[in-house]
């Protein structure tokens, strides 16, 4: 039985794939497609869109030494005149990406967003979940419009689902970090699924908009996903956490001034862990007899 969330999502998704039909089959616009330079003349380069025909790089420096039938790594578009356009330069996302970005101008139409390439990405006024800001970042997902074109938009719960049944604990994946909640911080994952870090478990300085890796924590009953931004099992955290230990020690002389009593933050900001781990990891240390713990820190038991 679809769930009613489920529906609507599913629902919002078709809607869009059908206003964006695409008419281009072998060119996948917004994304990059490796192309056949096709000719050479006057110093521009045409390349081989197949069915699409030609296709226009627009970069005014072309690659030194190219030749036709060289094929080439390019960025694909449609512009202005409704005509399909190549580019060797990376864009900050692609079609189908989520994308911290900033509004650069503001006409009619929406809002400009400044997104690497010369010309600056539309959000629609029908895609701002409130209106946008000029100079302001907002996060964005980047789709194709009902003609094939490049837009964004910040409606993200239109994209991003908030169920997810392939994952595995233990998984490591790319995540954006987006709004924050009462139980902690939302965190777009692979840009297609929600997930939530607790705010008890985040030992870190994380912002909107930033990129990181994370860690499937847990998939609930729900399908929901809880996060993590330590890697591996508790166990492999405090092994991993006690060679760290060893590894300072030895760079530092044999002696760093932390224990397990000191604050968590700066446990975190050298080890990268929490206050829990790291007192294991000593622990277990301490009696393999690898190092001694004093009043104000640890010292190896041998020589550094």
């Amino acid at each position: 039985m679809v769930q009613v969330g489920n529906y609507q999502f599913l629902t919002s998704v078709l809607t869009r794939l059908q206003s964006s039909t695409r008419f281009y089959t072998m060119i996948d616009i917004g994304k990059f497609n490796t192309l056949s330079i096709s000719r050479i003349r006057d110093n521009e380069i045409c390349l081989d869109g197949g069915d699409s025909g030609e296709i226009a790089l627009i970069d005014k420096d072309i690659p030194a030494g190219a030749q036709p039938g060289e094929q080439l790594n390019v960025f694909v578009y449609i512009d202005g005149h409704n005509q399909l356009q190549a580019t060797l330069q990376t864009p900050k996302a692609l079609v189908d990406e989520v994308a911290w970005l900033r509004v650069v101008s503001l006409s009619h139409a929406g809002a400009f967003l400044d997104w690497g390439l010369p010309k600056d990405l539309l959000v629609p006024f029908s895609e701002q979940k409130t209106r946008m800001v000029e100079g302001q970042f907002y996060l964005v997902r980047l789709f194709l419009d009902e003609s094939n074109r490049i837009a964004a938009s910040t409606l993200l719960d239109d994209f991003v689902q908030d169920q997810a049944f392939y994952f595995k604990e233990g998984q490591a994946v790319d995540l954006i970090i987006a709004d924050e909640t009462e139980l902690g911080v939302k965190a777009i994952i692979d840009h297609q699924y929600w997930g939530i870090l607790y705010k008890n478990e985040i030992f870190q300085p994380i912002r909107k908009g930033q990129k990181l890796t994370g860690y499937i924590k847990k998939i609930r009953e729900d399908n929901k996903i809880d996060l993590t931004l330590n890697q591996g099992k508790y166990g492999q955290k405090v092994d991993t956490t006690a060679e760290k230990v060893l590894a300072v020690l030895k760079s530092r002389g044999g002696y760093i001034a932390l224990t397990d009593k000191s604050p968590p933050q700066m446990i975190y900001d050298t080890f990268g862990v929490s206050k829990k781990v790291f007192k294991q990891a000593i622990g277990g240390l301490y009696k393999q007899r690898s190092i001694v713990i004093e009043d104000n820190g640890i010292r190896l038991s041998g020589p550094a």
